[in-house]
């Protein structure tokens, strides 16, 4: 059925229903087990191989180049309803969707037909960026250097989302000469340990643990600077997680729908004989499915002038990306507090449609507010309103890339 027919709205270009039925019989099924393997904290491992194999990481090459051509504002859609199924699994590519983002806007070379031809033939990415303890904001501690003829990596990183189910690790470091550099290593090569170590409350089989990497060789043509990453890379990144929300939305939506239509018992003193015939709650409910409704239409919104961020890295006029880049920043930004409280007030809400058995375990529908609460504090939302602000009165521009760690002295 068509996101029309759903009452979800339009798709965001007229083959998005042909693009999108190749998906959904497998989002079907990643629905089908999402509590069991919350109740039972069992990854996704054999979901996200089956994604692999249907091309889903491909979604953004061309067409002629092994993949689906799909656009930024496709791709959103497409992890809305990826998330509606199981926000973890979308969570868990966020890294492998960066990545390949940075691919295709490098130019016809040898490092973008090499990693092209990995991602078509189904390969993806994780990534291993942040590091804890005491890390510093200016400078990476973990390292290149020399070792015999070659080059090797050493150092931790945490958060690495999706490491553990990749083929590839893409690995924030600093270099040979103190600058800050980007590579590449197999999540396989000696020296290569990913733990599944995350404890977080929420989106808890996103396994976002530990990587160690030791003596890891490292091919000189994977190492690039950091600074020639895609520049609407913060936006892009965020987008990744505004979709996922608005599909923890949909699917809160979905299941009260779903859980008041089937409730035998109610209250005396309700106002109908049943819950789905009780105007208090459908009112409730309606308002849940309202949110969702939102969320979803502002992540296109956001996902439209990220694309034009992305074309504008094409047409040759350097003024006119750096404006495209800070509008799509901005428009993330305004989105993100708005998104977040959408969705995190749906996943109160359900809970005054139903009544105490909706608390129990085995209905798995406090994982909604977890997983949503856990996505808004990866890049804390409290900031971006002053952000917004000082644009909208001072016309000052937004910051591009954030780091976290302790300050330098």
């Amino acid at each position: 059925m068509s996101q029309i027919d759903l009452a979800w709205g339009a798709g965001p270009s007229p083959r998005y229903e042909e693009l999108a039925a190749r998906f959904r019989p497998l989002f079907s099924e990643i629905a089908k087990g999402a509590i069991a393997r919350e109740l039972s904290r069992t990854l996704p491992v054999d979901e996200i191989r089956t994604l692999k194999q249907a091309g889903f990481g491909a979604l953004r090459l061309p067409e002629a180049e092994g993949g689906f051509g799909a656009s930024i504002p496709e791709l959103a859609n497409l992890l809305i309803e990826l998330s509606e199924a199981d926000s973890n699994i979308t969570q868990a590519l966020r890294g492998h969707f960066g990545f390949v983002e940075d691919v295709v806007g490098k130019p016809q070379d040898d490092s973008r037909k090499r990693w092209v031809q990995r991602i078509a033939a189904g390969e993806i990415a994780g990534n291993a960026w942040t590091e804890i303890g005491d890390a510093k904001r200016d400078a990476f501690s973990t390292r290149v250097s020399r070792k015999g003829d070659g080059l090797v990596v050493n150092g931790t990183k945490y958060y690495t989302t999706g490491s553990l189910f990749a083929d590839w690790i893409d690995v924030g470091a600093t270099g040979l000469e103190g600058e800050g550099v980007v590579l590449q290593v197999r999540r396989d090569d000696p020296g290569v340990d990913v733990v599944d170590d995350w404890d977080g409350f929420g989106q808890t089989l996103t396994a976002s643990g530990t990587t160690t990497f030791t003596d890891v060789a490292v091919d000189p043509k994977d190492i690039v600077a950091d600074q020639e990453k895609f520049r609407y890379g913060a936006a892009f990144y965020q987008i990744v997680h505004l979709a996922t929300l608005a599909g923890i939305g949909r699917a809160i939506a979905d299941e009260t729908a779903a859980a008041v239509g089937t409730r035998k018992r109610h209250y005396s003193n309700a106002a109908g004989p049943s819950s789905r015939e009780d105007p208090q709650v459908l009112q409730v409910v309606g308002r849940i499915r309202s949110h969702a409704y939102c969320a979803g239409a502002i992540v296109l919104q956001v996902a439209a002038a990220i694309e034009r961020a992305y074309q504008a890295h094409f047409a040759g006029d350097a003024d006119a990306e750096e404006r495209a880049n800070a509008i799509a920043e901005l428009e993330t930004s305004q989105a993100l507090n708005v998104v977040t409280n959408l969705v995190l007030e749906a996943s109160t809400l359900l809970f005054d449609t139903l009544g105490a058995s909706a608390v129990k375990k085995p209905a798995g529908l406090d994982r909604h507010w977890r997983n949503a609460r856990t996505l808004s504090s990866h890049n804390p939302r409290i900031y971006k309103d002053r952000i917004i602000g000082d644009y909208a009165v001072n016309g000052t521009p937004p910051p591009y890339q954030w780091r976290i760690g302790k300050a330098p002295s």
